[in-house]
């Protein structure tokens, strides 16, 4: 199979091109070249940036195209006008998607937002999720049933450049008293991103069209056993306090985002997707155990920084325990 990957060397993206070239495909990767510019040396790597138009891709021709990096439905309008000839597109969509959260058990037929384009093409946490159901409509308007829509939660494992769930692998493997929102069973749900890229491929493969909401199965996991998972395959002592989640969210404000990544009490059905069609469809979610094992060998090739890109600096966390405790 030819194979464009646009955005193929950054994590998810990363992953999938992966295991394409595993699987002997013939490759081409759209990228501007900032990031994992060295990796896949057997792969064609074309230059460009996507918002200035895919001209640097000639009258090359696939046989499929998955499309990593589509926020505005200007460009991703212009790359299925581009690539009309390939026989499927896949488009990385989000579970930002859909309108509202509050409901757990939510299928890829429940609501999605109002596009707002061509109001806007700001990308903020406001129009997020509005703007990829934008790119979305302009991707099943090209393809139609040749189209894929892949929604995934949250993506994570070795090489995510968001830190949201390395840090709770990180400060779990570190040891110490160690902070975190109760209640200790609420859920959380998310997809490792060589799981989602593995996925992707088995959709280009059998060219199967439609949408997909790309999580592992909701209820199997609670962030307590993610960190226990973490805190085991480290041998730390880790010990947590599990803070009351009102107390926390006056203490912290909107800081408790970026806080508790992964975390989001008002939106109870965030980590409760039902993932049963994908599933169906192939997506094989690997062992929890493993995403952590896997992430945590990685993260400790980099340099152990504190703060990380999300969650708790050693000191505000430090206060914010004092604080708890002094209560009484």
């Amino acid at each position: 199979m030819k194979l464009l990957v646009i955005g193929g060397t950054r994590f998810s993206g990363r992953a999938l091109t992966e295991r394409a070239l595993a699987r002997g495909h013939e490759v081409t990767v759209f990228h501007r070249g900032r990031s994992g510019a060295d990796l896949f040396p057997e792969a064609e790597h074309v230059l460009g940036d996507r918002e200035e138009g895919l001209d640097p891709l000639g009258d090359r021709e696939f046989d499929a195209v998955v499309d990593m990096c589509g926020y505005v439905p200007r460009s991703v309008g212009a790359a299925v006008e581009r690539l009309q000839g390939a026989g499927w597109y896949g488009y990385i969509s989000s579970i930002s998607a859909f309108a509202s959260f509050e409901e757990p058990g939510m299928t890829e037929a429940s609501p999605l937002h109002a596009s707002p384009f061509p109001d806007t093409e700001e990308v903020t946490e406001t129009t997020y999720g509005p703007l990829k159901v934008a790119c979305e409509e302009q991707v099943t308007a090209a393809f139609g049933d040749r189209a894929a829509l892949i929604r995934p939660g949250y993506i994570v494992g070795p090489h995510d450049p968001t830190d949201r769930f390395t840090y709770w692998i990180r400060r779990a493997a570190t040891g110490g008293e160690m902070l975190a929102p109760a209640p200790v069973d609420q859920a959380v749900q998310f997809v490792d991103a060589r799981d989602l890229g593995a996925f992707v491929l088995l959709l280009a493969e059998s060219a199967t069209g439609g949408a997909f909401n790309v999580v592992h199965p909701a209820g199997t996991t609670t962030l307590a056993s993610l960190i226990e998972l973490a805190r085991a395959e480290a041998g730390a002592d880790t010990a947590v306090t599990w803070a009351d989640a009102a107390w926390l969210g006056e203490q912290l404000g909107d800081e408790k985002y970026d806080a508790f990544p992964l975390w989001v009490p008002e939106e109870p059905g965030s980590h409760l997707f039902d993932s049963t069609h994908a599933i169906a469809a192939g997506l094989d979610n690997r062992p929890v155990a493993e995403t952590v094992r896997d992430t945590l060998a990685w993260d400790r090739t980099r340099e152990q920084v504190w703060p990380m890109s999300a969650g708790l600096a050693p000191d505000r966390e430090a206060k914010l325990l004092a604080a708890w405790h002094a209560q009484g």
